[in-house]
């Protein structure tokens, strides 16, 4: 049983958390524990607000541990580099609210594997964040039952708990009602807790003191692929997350609508990277642009459908299909049209390491290749293309999904995401519908370089690529963002 207090937590972060063990609380405890996997910051996060409730009705301080280890899937210095780059803020944010920090970088596979279970020993419960995918999917299934206090997984990535959409939805047409008659009660911002106690221990012997200027040397020294070069154009951290929104609301929200599509124009948020680590929130973003087009007279729908309805239609998918790399969660139609073409002839056809290393005849695919390469994202409309080419260049429809994953494993910031999985699934027909038959993708939509040239200023984006593959600076990373 918790105390009485914990009942004035409202009800939208009530239906945000999950207690996956039937364990009690300990009695004699140090700290309440928040284990960030996935929500990397200090502001608009459910969890560790709600970790600072638990906390206060305990009458102990609130100790954060943050970890990242050289096991993680295709960890490289581009994923480690960014992860590191939100540290040192993460740090004095909390000292300065008077939470605890612990931070643990497991360099080597032989290095101990066990501090989350150590700091657990002396906690009265442990918080973490509720992920449908990646690694915290599967933390959050095995870790719970080996701990012996209470575990709560707590719903911080979107603005509409999971939980009050407990069905997998088939297209954005059946979710967006659903969201917009929630929003008034759930979009909010995220209310800050004042903890009652500081902590005030010295930290543990393996904590691993980070900053701005030892981050390359920390990197260097993991047991990694290192032949996965940081991006050339998005730094982690809260600070730059914040930043580029600034920048975006400021001086692109505008004429996001309309030119969304044109890679040229630069018109999109570049949030993507910071949302899939946690430096950022939708919730916050939203609020930000929702605020702005209401003071200046402008427009925000187009973005506001992007950020929270096919966004959560992707957490959606994620949360309620059992294997995100499985065609059986294509529609029935889909599964159909790829198991009659999928014998057909392609010419010309490549392999996984001739596209990894963007050696095609198609000068804008490989462009959008090399953007993935150097930035570690390529832009949302150039990235539907990419993935259709992989499908027609494909021996079978089943190696271009596997290619399309493991391009972005490995290289993209914004990947192993619910919005990886699912935009990856779309370009087979997953919330879309059928369109006109052709070979390779039966009743697939597809996409042509015609298209693409007719739609957006291929020329344009070629001199882009070109000059930051050259140079391997990038002209429009926002001045907010590089101060």
């Amino acid at each position: 049983m918790y105390p009485a207090r914990l009942r004035g937590i409202t009800s939208s972060v009530e239906a945000r958390v999950r207690k996956l063990n039937a364990e009690a609380p300990r009695q004699e405890s140090k700290y309440v524990l928040y284990w960030t996997q996935m929500n990397r910051r200090t502001t608009g996060n459910h969890a560790l607000e709600y970790a600072a409730h638990l906390a206060n009705a305990h009458a102990v301080p609130l100790l954060v541990y943050e970890a990242v280890t050289c096991s993680y899937p295709h960890a490289n210095d581009r994923f480690h580099t960014f992860l590191l780059e939100g540290v040192p803020e993460m740090s004095r944010r909390l000292r300065k609210r008077g939470i605890g920090y612990v931070f643990y970088l497991r360099r080597r596979r032989s290095d101990p594997n066990d501090v989350l279970y150590r700091l657990a020993r002396e906690a009265a419960a442990v918080v973490t964040d509720d992920y449908p995918t990646f690694v915290a999917r599967a933390h959050n299934a095995s870790v719970p039952a080996r701990l012996d206090v209470p575990y709560f997984a707590v719903d911080s990535s979107c603005v509409i708990p999971a939980s009050l959409l407990p069905k997998r939805e088939y297209a954005a047409y059946t979710i967006r009602p659903k969201i917009h008659r929630l929003l008034g009660e759930h979009l909010r911002p995220v209310e800050e807790v004042a903890l009652e106690r500081r902590y005030t221990d010295a930290p543990p012997s393996f904590h691993t003191e980070v900053t701005d200027s030892n981050i390359a040397g920390l990197v260097a020294s993991c047991e990694i692929d290192h032949g996965v070069a940081p991006s050339t154009s998005f730094r982690g951290g809260m600070p730059e997350a914040e930043a580029r929104l600034d920048e975006f609301v400021k001086n692109r929200l505008r004429r996001y609508g309309q030119d969304r599509n044109e890679p040229s124009a630069r018109a999109t948020s570049g949030l993507s990277p910071y949302l899939h680590f946690g430096h950022i929130s939708s919730m916050h973003a939203a609020l930000r642009a929702k605020d702005f087009a209401e003071e200046h007279g402008i427009a925000a729908e187009e973005f506001l459908e992007e950020l929270i309805v096919r966004r959560e239609l992707a957490f959606n998918f994620a949360r309620h299909a059992a294997d995100l790399e499985s065609f059986a969660n294509l529609p029935n139609w889909a599964i159909a049209t790829l198991e009659k073409h999928d014998s057909d002839e392609r010419d010309p056809v490549y392999d996984c390491e001739q596209l990894e290393s963007a050696r095609t005849y198609d000068a804008l695919w490989n462009a959008t290749q090399k953007e993935l390469l150097l930035r570690g994202k390529i832009h949302g409309y150039y990235r539907m293309y990419w993935g259709k080419k992989i499908i027609e260049w494909s021996r079978t429809h089943r190696e271009a999904l596997r290619t399309m994953i493991h391009l972005h494993d490995r290289y993209a910031l914004d990947g192993r995401d619910p919005n990886t999985y699912t935009n990856v699934l779309w370009c087979f027909g997953l919330h879309d519908r059928p369109w006109f038959e052709r070979p390779v993708f039966g009743v697939v939509r597809y996409m042509s370089l015609e298209g693409m040239k007719r739609k957006t200023d291929v020329t344009a984006y070629l001199r882009e690529i070109d000059y930051l593959e050259l140079t391997g600076k990038d002209p429009f990373r926002p001045a907010e963002a590089r101060a």
